[in-house]
């Protein structure tokens, strides 16, 4: 059953590509879909790109065994704070100011909104090079999932899935990843619904009171409403590096590039929320029941008898010292009955692929528009330029496999990195660029350096063994976030304005003089 829902949804998932290669006709379609995308396609592009294997492998699993149930914070986070005020604050002024300003990709606004074309080569090799540890992340949940499921080796597992986005992608573009999407969006939605209910009734849980009841014995604060002491500072990084992080991800702000009208905006921002809700608080709170499938009977020093949750791959004398990116295939593969263990595997490869295909996309666009046609072949045509995004499309996915192969960090160090190094950078530059007309360049670009920096410093601090406990890589990408925000109007009002032709070709002249 495993494999025929493995064989359909590659089926369907090429099927939409070649079908998706037929409306493709220039670089416009292939990357925005002719930025003609409604409301419920839009929304669930939006969705599927947020929750990958990242969140139902990486973070769902580790997350959930360290902080237990305060971990489903996260996920209503990422509905209120990563959704709904990420829709509201910046989908209708993107949409607006990048077709005022003509610009397709991050890197193509930062150039025109600050007028550098330093700034666009920048921001264009930062992503491409820093998108590379996420998609490697995602391709490591991949891998262990269908490693855990179908006992395949896990380099061939990662290779299998690197080929089908690459396939898929090369045929239809934008247009192929949305439709791909709404399909996709559908299945993770009822698959999630149906994850949460045989896990709360496996009898290794017993029932969401028995389930409370075993996690409080094992530790009192795995069932806290909120976590404290020394895990309060970490929860609060991720509860804000993955709500506020996808609020500088070129491949979330893509979404808001691409939709039709403000129709669909409205549309689109009731949708997206929902579905955070919906996966978001299922994956996590599955995350938090992980301790109870791996209970193992132990002696204390008084010889009274004990339970002890062990990690996969780890001893009862050291508990916590396993393989944290395994809780989750091994606890889902235990918990659901084979015929929805088919479907759990297309919900999470669905959540994956459309993650995979928004970073690629993003990735190779912004070497082909950004790089090759914006400074070594400005003469480039329409034609070629498709085709060259086509060959980075490979070579990015080349490179994200190689780094999931040989890279032996976690999942969520490998996330933490890539989010804490593009949206500490980008955060505070996009979004003061939108709504305030006195940010200027010199304020950009101090935006840029000092987030980077600070993942920089942070990262270098915490491999010495310098920073304070509780300081982990999600704490200081949200810093990253933070510092960007705070340096880019600083630096705006210390340095000399942009000119007021400029700025009224940005706001339009209402704008412009208020």
């Amino acid at each position: 059953m495993k494999e025929l829902c493995l064989v359909l949804f590659i089926g369907i998932m090429i099927g939409v590509g070649i079908y998706s290669k037929t409306r493709v006709k220039s670089t416009n379609d292939f990357f925005l879909g002719g930025r003609n995308m409604g409301g419920w396609v839009s929304a669930f592009a939006y969705g599927t790109s947020y929750f990958s294997a990242v969140i139902f492998i990486g973070y769902a699993g580790a997350q959930g065994w360290q902080f237990g149930v305060p971990i489903t914070w996260i996920g209503i986070g990422n509905a209120i704070f990563g959704c709904w005020l990420a829709w509201k604050v910046l989908a209708k002024r993107t949409r607006e100011m990048t077709h005022k300003l003509d610009a397709k990709t991050m890197p193509e606004f930062f150039e025109k909104r600050y007028q550098s074309k330093n700034m666009k080569l920048v921001a264009a090799l930062i992503m491409f090079i820093f998108l590379v540890p996420y998609t490697a992340s995602v391709y490591k949940g991949l891998g262990y999932i269908l490693q855990s499921s179908f006992n395949i080796s896990f380099n061939v597992a990662i290779f299998f899935m690197a080929l089908l986005t690459a396939v898929y992608l090369i045929l239809g573009g934008y247009v192929a990843t949305a439709i791909n999407d709404l399909i996709q969006g559908i299945i993770m939605i009822v698959g999630c619904i149906l994850m949460v209910f045989y896990v709360v009734n496996h009898p290794n849980v017993g029932g969401l009171s028995m389930g409370f009841q075993t996690l409080h014995e094992l530790d009192p604060a795995l069932t806290s409403p909120f976590s404290d002491g020394n895990k309060f500072l970490p929860l609060l990084g991720l509860i804000l590096m993955t709500s506020f992080g996808v609020w500088g991800l070129p491949q979330m702000i893509h979404k808001y590039y691409a939709i039709k009208d403000e129709a669909a905006i409205k549309k689109g921002t009731i949708i997206s929320t929902i579905f955070a809700l919906i996966i978001g608080g299922s994956a996590y709170f599955t995350g938090s029941l992980g301790r109870l499938f791996f209970l193992e009977e132990t002696t204390d020093a008084a010889g009274i008898l004990q339970k002890v949750a062990v990690m996969p791959g780890a001893t009862i004398a050291a508990p916590n010292a396993g393989t944290s990116d395994m809780i989750i295939p091994l606890m889902l593969e235990s918990a659901l009955p084979a015929a929805l263990m088919g479907i759990i595997i297309v919900l999470i490869l669905s959540a994956s692929m459309s993650t995979l295909a928004s970073l690629v996309l993003v990735s190779s666009s912004t070497i082909s528009i950004d790089f090759i046609k914006g400074f070594v072949a400005p003469k480039i045509s329409d034609k070629a330029t498709m085709r060259t995004m086509r060959i980075f499309c490979v070579l990015f996915v080349g490179l994200s496999y190689i780094m999931a192969i040989f890279q032996s960090s976690t999942i969520v160090n490998l996330m933490s990195l890539s989010w804490g190094v593009i949206s500490g950078m980008f955060l505070g530059p996009y979004v003061f660029g939108l709504y305030w007309k006195k940010t200027t360049k010199v304020g950009a670009w101090v935006g840029f350096i000092a987030g980077g920096l600070t993942v920089v410093v942070g990262t270098v601090f915490a491999n010495m063994g310098l920073l304070p406990i509780g300081v982990t890589a999600p704490v200081i990408a949200s810093l990253a976030m933070l510092v960007s925000c705070i340096a880019v109007p600083v630096a705006s009002l210390l340095s000399s304005q942009m000119s007021e032709a400029h700025i009224i070709e940005v706001f339009g002249e209402e704008k412009a003089v208020n």
